[in-house]
């Protein structure tokens, strides 16, 4: 079975290290999947739901911004956040995505904007990990 070496880090912590069979996280025009070999490449991380394979079994993830290196033999994560579906508070989400709503309701100046989407993202990835 190939497999490669997948370190997942945020600031508060170490959320992943070992090693997986595939890799799909979401990418600003989609999602980006990542088997052992996989050509060199750097790309962004935007907020969604990161799947990663290990011995044969799917697990989940709600991801914020961040970027990931990946390599031939490994592939790092460097995320804002990462979060287990058992690790999501869903009603702290569910407000959250409400508040994000009703910030983007309201005339914003283009930082506020891009925050509230932002916040919106996250919001929505938290509650679809945690349906999975």
């Amino acid at each position: 079975m190939n497999t490669f070496s997948l370190e997942i880090l945020t600031p508060d912590r170490q959320f992943f290290s070992g090693e997986v069979e595939c890799l799909i996280l979401p990418i600003l025009d989609g999602e980006f999947g990542v088997l052992a070999g996989h050509e060199p490449v750097v790309t962004i991380v935007e907020p969604g739901i990161l799947r990663y394979k290990v011995n044969g079994e799917w697990q989940t993830a709600a991801v914020t911004s961040g970027i990931a290196e990946v390599m031939q033999e490994y592939t790092i994560l460097l995320l804002s956040a990462a979060e287990r579906p058992e690790e999501i508070d869903i009603r702290r989400a569910e407000a959250a995505k409400e508040r994000a709503e009703d910030r983007l309701r309201q005339k914003l100046n283009m930082q506020e904007y891009h925050s509230s989407k932002a916040a919106l993202a996250r919001a929505m990835a938290r509650l679809k990990t945690s349906r999975i």
